[in-house]
């Protein structure tokens, strides 16, 4: 089931990842993913410096590409992508805050359930503080 044809985009991926884990530790390091369009093995790298060093080991990832079993491979290519990673931020939010206010205010309101609501409102800030 594994092998049918509709799986081969997700095997292809998988052997692409296998290829990457067994690159020179230089080189590993520099990969941000690989892809395969119209035959050429693009590289996408984390830095142009890393793009020099893969051309310089062109020949080891060709070796590489024909254990790890990719087919129809013509071309390799590396660039740098220049979109930025969003780096993920915890933001450590506290649920509770320290209330600021005393409750001390004048309650003129004349609607008696306003002023009933308005209250309450301030025995709650009162009992925070």
């Amino acid at each position: 089931m594994k092998y049918s044809p509709e799986f081969k985009k997700i095997n292809t991926n998988e052997k692409l990842e296998k290829l990457i884990q067994v690159l020179p530790l230089k080189l590993k390091k520099g990969v941000k993913f690989a892809y395969i369009k119209r035959q050429i093995l693009f590289f996408v790298l984390k830095h142009p410096v890393y793009k020099m060093e893969f051309e310089y080991n062109k020949e080891i990832i060709k070796s590489l590409l024909k254990k790890a079993n990719i087919e129809n491979v013509e071309e390799i290519r590396f660039f740098v992508t220049n979109k930025l990673e969003k780096k993920e931020t915890k933001i450590v939010e506290d649920p509770t805050f320290k209330e600021r206010s005393y409750g001390i205010f004048e309650n003129n309101i004349q609607d008696e359930k306003l002023h009933k609501t308005m209250e309450e409102i301030r025995n709650i800030i009162s009992s925070s503080s």
